[in-house]
C-alpha cells in the first residue's frame, strides 16, 4: 500500500507561459488546501474541474501566486490516486516557491518516474507500457513516436498477455496430466506441449523480426561521417542537418573534434558524427582528433567514407577502405561537378556499386540519392506496415529471445518423449521470462533500475 504523498514540478523549469505541479497521493486534495484560497474548497470541488485561487503562505497570510489547481480524484488519473495539478505562472521564482511551500506540509518530493511508477503498482499501465513512456519523451522521428505510442496504449502487453495465457493452458494440462495420469496418455500429452509451444514459438519469432527496426527507430543509427580533410565532410553534415553547426574553410584539418548532431532521413533518426580528417599529422591537437575519429569508426552502425572525386585516390584513403571493407558503409564521390580524377574502379573493388553515390554537396546534388541509399540499407526502402508492433526495448528483445529458447527445450523435449514433469520446466520458465516484460514477473531491483531512467516529474 502506498501512503505517503508526492509532489513535483511536471513541466520544464524556465521562462515559460505556465508552470505546472503535480501533487498525487491519498492526502493530496487535504495537503494542498491548506495552502490554496478559492471561493470552493478543494475537498468539496467535483473530481476533474479547475478552480481559481491564490496559493497563501498559512504562517504569515501572504499571497504567494495566482493559479488554478485541477482536482483528479481516484482511481480516475494517471496514477489512480488522489491528483491535484497546480498550473503556476511560468518562471523559475514563481513555481519554486509554491513548490517550497508543498514540501512543508505532510508531502516529499517525487523520485524520478515515480508517477509512472505508482500508475504501474495501482495497475493502470503494465511495465511495457511504463517503459514505452519514456520512449514518447525520447522520441527522435515521427515513426519512433507512434511506435511508442502504440505501446503505452497496450498493443505488445496484449501480445504478451495473449501468449502466456496459451502457455498457462499448457501448464494446466501438464499438472492435470502429472495429477492424473489415469486420464491421459504421456503420446497426447506431448503432443499437445509441441502444439502449444509452436503456436507461442510462432507469434514471439513475429515480434523478434521487428527488433532490428525497432530498434533502430527507437535509438537511431550511428552515422559516421569519414574521410581525408577537407572532402566535404563538415559541408555534409550541415546539409544534411539544415544548419552550420560544423565549420567549413579551404584550410585542412579545420575540425579536431567530433561533432555529433541528430537528424531524420525517410522518418529514420541518425545520429551523425562529423569527424576529424583522417591522415598523418604531426599536429598533437589534430592528432588526438584524428584518434577520436578511428573510434567513432570503430562504433558506428553506419559509415559515410566522403572522397574527393577531383583528386586521384590518396593512400590514406586506400588504408581506411580496407579498413571499412565489410562494415556497413554508403561510400559518396563528392564534388562531381569538377572535372573528375578518381579511379572509380579501384573504389569499386572495395565496395559494391549499389552503396557508390555520387554527388555535389556544392551544388545540392545527389542528396535525395543518398537518403534513399541510407533507407535501402537498413529498411529494404521502406518501413513494416504502421498496423505492426515494432519491438524496440533491448529489454524485451532479450526476454523474448530467451523465452523462445525456453520453448524450443520444451517442444525438443516432447518430441523425445522426456516425462512432462521435467518439460513443464521450461515451460514455466517462458511464462515467467514474457511475465517480466509487463512486469508480473519483475523483482524490486529491477522496477527501481527502470524508474530511475525517467525525468523528474514523470
Amino acid at each position: 500500500m502506498i501512503s505517503d504523498t508526492i509532489a513535483a514540478i511536471i513541466t520544464a523549469v524556465g521562462e515559460a507561459g505556465i508552470a505546472v505541479i503535480r501533487v498525487s497521493g491519498p492526502e493530496a486534495i487535504i495537503e494542498v488546501e491548506r495552502i490554496f484560497k478559492s471561493r470552493i474548497k478543494l475537498t468539496e470541488a467535483d473530481s476533474h474541474t479547475v478552480q481559481y485561487g491564490h496559493v497563501i503562505n498559512p504562517h504569515t497570510g501572504e499571497q504567494i501566486e495566482e493559479v488554478l489547481t485541477t482536482v483528479m480524484r481516484a482511481p480516475r488519473s494517471f496514477t489512480m490516486e488522489d491528483v491535484v495539478e497546480i498550473s503556476a505562472h511560468g518562471g523559475v521564482i514563481s513555481v519554486t516557491r509554491v513548490m517550497g511551500l508543498l514540501l512543508q506540509q505532510n508531502i516529499r518530493l517525487a523520485e524520478p518516474g515515480e508517477f509512472t511508477k505508482r500508475a504501474f503498482l495501482n495497475g493502470r499501465i503494465d511495465l511495457s507500457q511504463a517503459e514505452a513512456v519514456i520512449d514518447l519523451i525520447r522520441s527522435k522521428s515521427d515513426r519512433a513516436f507512434s511506435i511508442a505510442l502504440k505501446q503505452v496504449k497496450g498493443d505488445l502487453s496484449q501480445q504478451i498477455i495473449n501468449q502466456r495465457f496459451t502457455l498457462i493452458e499448457t501448464l494446466a494440462h501438464i499438472e492435470v496430466n502429472i495429477d492424473y495420469p489415469e486420464h491421459d496418455v504421456e503420446s497426447m500429452t506431448s503432443s499437445f506441449i509441441m502444439e502449444k509451444c509452436s503456436e507461442v514459438m510462432e507469434g514471439i519469432t513475429k515480434l523478434l523480426k521487428t527488433s532490428e527496426e525497432g530498434k533502430i527507430l527507437r535509438e537511431g543509427i550511428t552515422t559516421a561521417i569519414v574521410g581525408r580533410p577537407n572532402v566535404g565532410k563538415s559541408s555534409l553534415l550541415n546539409t544534411l542537418a539544415h544548419d552550420n553547426k560544423a565549420i567549413v574553410t579551404d584550410i585542412p584539418g579545420t575540425t579536431r573534434d567530433v561533432i555529433e548532431e541528430f537528424i531524420t532521413i525517410n522518418n529514420i533518426p541518425l545520429k551523425l558524427l562529423d569527424t576529424a580528417g583522417i591522415r598523418d599529422t604531426m599536429d598533437v591537437v589534430e592528432k588526438i582528433g584524428v584518434e577520436r575519429s578511428k573510434n567513432a569508426v570503430n562504433e558506428a552502425d553506419l559509415i559515410l567514407l566522403v572522397l574527393d572525386a577531383s583528386q586521384p585516390l590518396h593512400e590514406d584513403e586506400l588504408v581506411l577502405m580496407e579498413q571499412i571493407r565489410g562494415r556497413q558503409c554508403i561510400v559518396i564521390m563528392n564534388k562531381m561537378d569538377l572535372q573528375s580524377q578518381i579511379d572509380i574502379d579501384v573504389v569499386k573493388r572495395y565496395f559494391d556499386e549499389a552503396s557508390i553515390v555520387q554527388m555535389s554537396i556544392k551544388d545540392q546534388k545527389g542528396i535525395d540519392a543518398l537518403e534513399n541509399a541510407i533507407s535501402k540499407l537498413f529498411f529494404n526502402g521502406q518501413l513494416e506496415s504502421n498496423d505492426l508492433t515494432y519491438v524496440s526495448n533491448i529489454r524485451h528483445i532479450s526476454l523474448l529471445k530467451n523465452a523462445n529458447q525456453s520453448l524450443q527445450d520444451a517442444y525438443d523435449a516432447a518430441e523425445q518423449l522426456i516425462p512432462i514433469d521435467m518439460i513443464q520446466i521450461d515451460v514455466r520458465l517462458a511464462w515467467e521470462q514474457l511475465g517480466e516484460i509487463i512486469g508480473d514477473t519483475a523483482g524490486d531491483s529491477l522496477l527501481d533500475q527502470i524508474f530511475s531512467q525517467f525525468c523528474l516529474g514523470k
